[in-house]
C-alpha cells in the first residue's frame, strides 16, 4: 500500500488553515487534500531578500576561510545555496551542518548533503548538544539564517572558542491576506485546525485575524513544530493544547492532524 493510500480519508471533513508562505504551502495543502481534508490557504509570512544583500555576497566570496557552515532553515539553504552555486563551487573542506531533517533535505536537493544534523529534536539546543559541536575551539563558523534570529547558537559556539559570523540570507515580512474570507470559513464551521510553523507566524496570525478572530483562535486546535511555539501559544491565551508534530515535515504534520481528528477531539472549532 502506498503512502497516498494510507492517507486517504483520514482527514475527511476537517478544514485546516495552512499559514506557510504562498510559495511553500502547496505540498502541505496537497497532502491535506489527499487525506480527504480541506486546505485553506492563509499565508502569514512572506520570504524577502535581506536588507543588506552585500554582506552575504562578501561571505560567499571568502567561503574558503570557514571550517563550517550552519544552515538554520530550509529558507536559509535555498537563498544561500542559490547564490553560492550561481557564482562558485562549495569548498571541499567546508563542513555543512543543518538544524534539522527538513533543512538537511533542502541541502540534499542542491547536491550538497549535510555532514551533520540532529536526529531527534530540531533546534539550536539539540545541535549544540551533539558531540561534534563540543570541540570547536579555533574553528571559523558561518551561520546562514533569517534576519532577527536567535543568538543562542552563535553565543554558545563563541563561548566554546569558535569564531562565528552570522549572515542574514533572507528576511520575513507580513503579507496581505484575505482575512474576510478566512473569517467566513470560520463562521460557517469550516475551520477545525491551523498549521503554524514558527513563533513569528503565530504572532502574525494573531495580529492579522483581529479581536474576534483571536477569540476563536484561542479555542481552535493548532499544530506546531516545536515545544517552544506551543509554549508561546499558551502564553498568548490559547486554551486548546497545541499538537506538536514529531518533526518539521509534511508527513509528521499530517500524521499529528489525522491522529487527532480520528480521535474525535475538538471538532467544533469556534464560537
Amino acid at each position: 500500500m502506498s503512502d497516498t493510500d494510507d492517507l486517504k480519508g483520514r482527514l475527511a471533513g476537517c478544514g485546516i488553515v495552512v499559514t506557510r508562505p504562498s510559495d511553500q504551502a502547496e505540498s502541505m495543502c496537497e497532502a491535506i487534500e489527499m487525506a480527504g481534508g480541506r486546505a485553506i490557504r492563509f499565508p502569514v509570512l512572506e520570504i524577502l531578500d535581506p536588507t543588506n544583500a552585500d554582506a552575504m555576497h562578501l561571505v560567499i566570496e571568502r567561503l574558503d576561510a570557514y571550517d563550517m557552515a550552519i544552515f538554520i532553515s530550509s529558507n536559509a539553504v535555498n537563498r544561500a545555496m542559490n547564490l553560492i552555486l550561481g557564482g562558485r563551487s562549495l569548498p571541499s573542506t567546508l563542513k555543512r551542518v543543518a538544524i534539522g531533517r527538513g533543512t538537511a533535505r533542502a541541502l540534499n536537493s542542491f547536491g550538497a548533503p549535510a555532514h551533520l544534523y540532529p536526529r531527534q529534536r530540531f533546534n539550536s539546543e539539540a545541535l549544540l548538544a551533539m558531540d561534534e559541536m563540543q570541540k570547536v575551539d579555533g574553528m571559523r563558523i558561518v551561520i546562514f539564517r533569517g534576519e532577527g534570529g536567535r543568538e543562542l547558537l552563535g553565543d554558545t559556539l563563541r563561548a566554546r572558542g569558535a569564531q562565528v559570523d552570522y549572515v542574514e540570507a533572507y528576511r520575513r515580512g507580513r503579507p496581505s491576506a484575505d482575512v474576510d474570507a478566512l473569517m467566513r470559513h470560520w463562521a460557517r464551521g469550516e475551520v477545525q485546525a491551523f498549521v503554524v510553523t514558527s513563533g513569528e507566524s503565530l504572532r502574525n496570525l494573531f495580529d492579522m485575524v483581529g479581536r474576534l478572530g483571536q477569540q476563536w483562535l484561542r479555542n481552535t486546535q493548532l499544530v506546531v513544530l516545536s515545544e517552544r511555539v506551543a509554549s508561546s501559544a499558551t502564553e498568548m491565551g490559547v486554551k486548546v493544547p497545541p499538537l506538536v508534530a514529531a518533526e518539521a515535515s509534511d508527513a509528521s504534520v499530517i500524521d499529528a492532524l489525522a491522529t487527532w481528528w480520528e480521535n474525535g477531539v475538538q471538532r467544533n472549532a469556534c464560537c
